[in-house]
């Protein structure tokens, strides 16, 4: 187990199983040193946990903690072409989109669950560029979702 899955164990988590795309795409893609992952969903064990808008059906509590599920999908999809999470040198950029209620302007706090996991798991090497994005709608009416861009060393 590389030291990034120990400290992801430690904190009482698990890296899944790399969620299968639901459209024609890849969950990562390496160019060079950067690994790009596509918008992650939280999807835990195939299935989303909640759906609707953050402040409406959602709260910015929960959503916040669905953007770390979102983080961690996308910490497994880095693995899947990277082969070793301690390849990351830093997480260059972290980009959040939040299904809101017309009224709901908190998306930064929701996004900060994906943030805030990256730094926990990563130290210094989680510290990044991001957006927080307000959308009407989702796929699969996910209320968030997260992709990242990491740079590695072989």
């Amino acid at each position: 187990m590389s030291a990034v899955e120990e400290k992801i164990a430690a904190l009482g988590l698990k890296l899944p199983e790399v969620v299968p795309p639901l459209a024609s795409y890849q969950p990562a893609v390496r160019s060079g040193s950067y690994v790009y992952t596509s918008g992650q969903l939280p999807m835990v064990d195939g299935a989303l946990p909640v759906t609707g808008k953050v402040g409406a059906e959602v709260s910015p509590e929960q959503a916040k903690e669905l953007a770390a599920v979102c983080a961690l999908n996308a910490l497994a999809a880095v693995k899947s072409v990277a082969g070793d999470l301690d390849k990351i040198v830093r997480v260059v950029k972290v980009v959040g989109f939040v299904a809101s209620a017309p009224d709901f302007t908190g998306q930064p706090g929701v996004i900060n669950g994906a943030s805030e996991l990256l730094g926990e798991i990563l130290g210094d090497r989680g510290v990044h560029a991001r957006s927080a994005v307000g959308v009407a709608v989702l796929p699969i009416d996910a209320p968030v979702e997260v992709e990242i861009q990491v740079e590695i060393v072989d």
